[in-house]
């Protein structure tokens, strides 16, 4: 039982502080400042939590997280047991609170009239807690199934998959193209919001538990997906959602002008010690980054230790309000303005402000934007108001304008597996293709998403594959809303 008061108590929402930002700078290190870790305030905030009637913390959140049961075993200082709750449900705590939005802290019913819960910063600090007691050993399955999985991708889906099947007492192979495993989680999240010793010894426990990998290798060139499925019982896609979203405006093959995920790519390699012959930095430059969600922040942390001259952000549409809007009343999760670590680091942000050309000099290298006020049509579209063009000057445009989707041309010619219109992996409820054994989990299937659904729909697809194989199954698995979708 929570204390019933806490709420009344503690009042001010308390969430840890980053390092300053002069410092932060200098290195590639999480944001945050490890010194000022302070258990009490920790149980202090946990006892917030209001236990009340209904939680929408777990509606808000896609894995089911028992947030009010944890937030309470914080409260009394239960480390253990509260990294068994937190672990009955999400695989990787250590990625989802650092780098997910935090969908359950909008749905929190203290945020009513009240900052929310900080359930976000609690988990994060449980399964550190964790990590540093030695609480997170291998679960090694104590049968065999005899049955045998390929995982195409090493990326959130795919681990947490595996490591649901292999628990399960399947053998599992999952196959990684990059050299490293992660997926974006490696490559694309810069260190100083997910340094990757979370993700090392993460793969360290599911290789003792017996999850086997093999990196540097492409199924569909290194192995065909004819080959892969009769190597295997069942295979799993879960190779995210890649394929950028372009800018097709006057001067857009000019040098200088690259997209988000390849230069974030090399920035986590760099940042790893490899040694790159023509890395694109941001050094010295004037840098633009097109968009303004979180790759693009994460272009801006970059770009900024790289020791950028100065950077910009443009963004489309409106300034979001700071606050939750009358119209997305609790429990939506609302559209409100972020500020992230980066935008604190420094750089301007632009807002309605629409790219209409990239003007490069001689040598073919951009040198500006020409850009215009966006305007709102009544039907809903935007497009530049004429008359309102100026230039930005631009050594270095970064487009971080999302993702349309998965890469599906080989597995879609050898593999056979059917495409939706909007260009996922169609699949049906149990995460199954029109290919007998093959399934989809993450953004392979339902588009660029966050971390926490990509654990989310692993867990599913891992329950649904197991059941494939034996005819039943215990794994547990979250009901996500494709699931809903699909039942409705």
């Amino acid at each position: 039982m929570a204390d019933p008061r806490g709420f009344l108590k503690h009042r001010e929402r308390e969430t840890p502080a980053y390092r300053p930002v002069p410092v932060r700078l200098l290195d590639w290190k999480d944001v945050r400042d490890e010194l000022t870790r302070d258990e009490p305030t920790l149980r202090r905030q946990a006892s917030r939590c209001m236990d009340c009637g209904i939680p929408f913390c777990h509606q808000g959140c896609p894995l089911g997280n028992l947030i009010p049961e944890w937030n309470d075993l914080v409260r009394e200082g239960q480390w253990e047991d509260a990294i068994e709750r937190l672990h009955a449900t999400n695989n990787f705590p250590e990625f989802t609170g650092r780098i997910c939005p935090a969908p359950c802290e909008t749905s929190c019913v203290l945020g009513i009239n009240q900052p929310a819960v900080t359930i976000k910063s609690i988990e994060v600090e449980i399964i550190d807690h964790a990590f540093e007691d030695g609480a997170v050993i291998p679960h090694i399955p104590q049968r065999q199934t005899g049955k045998t999985i390929a995982v195409v991708g090493s990326g959130p889906a795919g681990l947490a998959a595996a490591q649901q099947l292999t628990r399960a007492g399947h053998t599992v192979r999952v196959y990684e193209k990059d050299d490293r495993l992660g997926g974006l989680l490696r490559y694309g999240v810069p260190d100083f919001k997910l340094e990757k010793i979370h993700i090392d010894r993460r793969i360290e426990q599911m290789d003792a538990e017996g999850t086997r990998f093999r990196t540097s290798v492409e199924i569909g060139k290194d192995i065909t997906w004819d080959e892969l499925r009769a190597r295997y019982d069942a295979v799993l896609v879960a190779t995210g959602a890649p394929i950028p979203r372009d800018l097709p405006v006057p001067g857009r093959d000019l040098d200088g002008i690259h997209y988000a995920m390849p230069y974030l790519h090399q920035g986590n390699e760099a940042a790893a010690g490899y040694e790159l012959e023509e890395q694109v930095t941001a050094e010295g430059k004037h840098v633009i980054v097109i968009g303004g969600g979180d790759t693009g922040s994460d272009c801006i942390g970059t770009a900024l230790r790289q020791g950028a001259a100065s950077v910009t952000t443009l963004a489309i549409g409106k300034q979001l309000p700071m606050e939750r809007p009358d119209g997305q009343p609790w429990p939506v999760d609302p559209r409100v303005h972020d500020i992230s670590s980066s935008h604190e680091e420094g750089g301007t942000r632009e807002f309605l402000a629409s790219t209409v050309e990239f003007i490069g000099d001689d040598a073919g290298y951009v040198r500006t934007l020409k850009v215009a006020t966006t305007q709102y049509n009544p039907d809903g579209s935007r497009t530049p108001t004429a008359g309102t063009e100026r230039e930005v000057p631009a050594d270095l445009v970064l487009i971080a304008m999302g993702f349309t989707g998965p890469d599906t041309g080989e597995i879609a010619a050898q593999g056979r597996v059917a495409i939706t219109d909007r260009g996922q992996f169609q699949r049906a409820a149990d995460y199954s293709t029109n290919v007998d054994g093959v399934f989809v989990a993450g953004d392979a299937g339902r588009g660029a998403s966050l971390v926490v659904w990509a654990i989310a729909e692993g867990r599913a697809a891992a329950a649904a594959i197991d059941e494939y194989l034996l005819g039943s199954t215990e794994l547990p698995a979250p009901v996500t809303a494709h699931t809903q979708a699909i039942r409705a």
